[in-house]
């Protein structure tokens, strides 16, 4: 089984403005950007850093904590995406409306560092969080643009170097820095939970019914309160439908070989979109910066590229939010 990489450092970005992000996440789902973008940022800023002459630093995971965010949709009772009316195409024709789906967020990321170089100077540490900080105002997140902070937090490092009861401090601190907000984190356990209780009913059930049941609320009529009610009650969690990579529809062809590929010098390989549940959670829930983190995994021959996040799920972590204060 999958597991996080190690990683010797913490680098947080926080408090980070993005306008016009896509808020499509894939062909079903829509809401907040795909977590797959968040893990392409993490390697296209790897490759801005290796182009620039950074190589002692290997970004491992990351994580992402939403502190606001503002979908750009109408006001009718039935929404709809606000779209715009782009410009006229060269031969003077009014340009298709496609649909866009636009939201406004402010993150704070976190990115698993693995380096040997980190820790030695404080200064040096420091000056290198701020040119990382920099380049990323350079690129764009899920497709939004960076914008300025209106007051700005600077980026610092979490230096994860210590044993467990050190490293589990350190994350306790930092979690704390990271409210208000919330969390994306896979909840696998829940789908298969799902499935299992509706094979036991219909045993022709599919992933796709259990799925389906847990991106929606399901309601039924209570003849014993005589009131309609939903399968979702009070402290059940925000669970959403998520997209947590993708499956190969076929083999891997040779670069040049595909007409239209972005690329012609690299392998192409035609893929569709996985899906699994995802829960919003207060960090002050995560016991562990593993339970934060996006990783990738894609076991070779397998045709898989999967974003994976080892959060657990544990009913009594309210208890210990007040038990650190004391």
């Amino acid at each position: 089984m999958s597991h996080c990489p190690d990683y010797s450092h913490l680098l947080v970005l926080p408090r980070l403005r993005v306008q016009a992000a896509n808020a499509i996440s894939s062909p079903l789902t829509h809401g907040f950007p795909s977590i797959t973008a968040f893990i392409g940022l993490m390697w296209a800023l790897q490759r801005k850093l290796v182009a620039s002459g950074i190589s002692g630093l290997k970004f491992r995971a990351v994580g992402v904590v939403c502190h606001r965010h503002q979908v750009l949709v109408n006001d009718a009772y039935i929404k709809g995406f606000s779209l715009t009316r782009n410009p006229i195409g060269r031969d003077g024709k009014t340009a298709a409306i496609v649909e866009e789906g636009r939201i406004h967020l402010q993150i704070s990321l976190v990115l698993a560092v693995e380096s040997a170089e980190l820790g030695l100077d404080e200064a040096a540490d420091q000056a290198l969080a701020e040119q990382i900080a920099q380049m990323l105002q350079t690129m764009r997140i899920a497709g939004g643009v960076l914008l300025p902070a209106k007051r700005y937090t600077a980026p610092y490092w979490v230096a994860m170097t210590g044993d467990a009861a050190g490293r589990q401090a350190l994350f306790e601190h930092l979690r704390l820095r990271l409210l208000p907000g919330f969390a994306l984190v896979a909840r696998d356990d829940l789908l298969a939970e799902t499935l299992t209780t509706f094979q036991k009913e219909n045993p022709e059930a599919t992933v796709l019914d259990a799925w389906l049941s847990r991106s929606r609320l399901n309601w039924r009529y209570d003849n014993e309160e005589g009131r309609w009610q939903h399968d979702r009650p009070k402290g059940s969690g925000w669970v959403v439908p998520i997209p947590v990579g993708y499956a190969a529809l076929t083999d891997i062809q040779a670069p040049g070989t595909v007409a239209n590929a972005r690329d012609e010098g690299t392998p192409f390989q035609f893929v569709e979109s996985l899906y699994s549940l995802g829960e919003w959670v207060s960090p002050h829930r995560l016991q562990t910066a593993e339970q934060l983190l996006w990783y990738a995994d894609s076991p070779p021959g397998q045709g898989l590229y999967r974003c994976r996040n080892d959060y657990r799920c544990n009913d009594d972590s309210d208890d210990e939010f007040y038990s650190i204060f004391d």
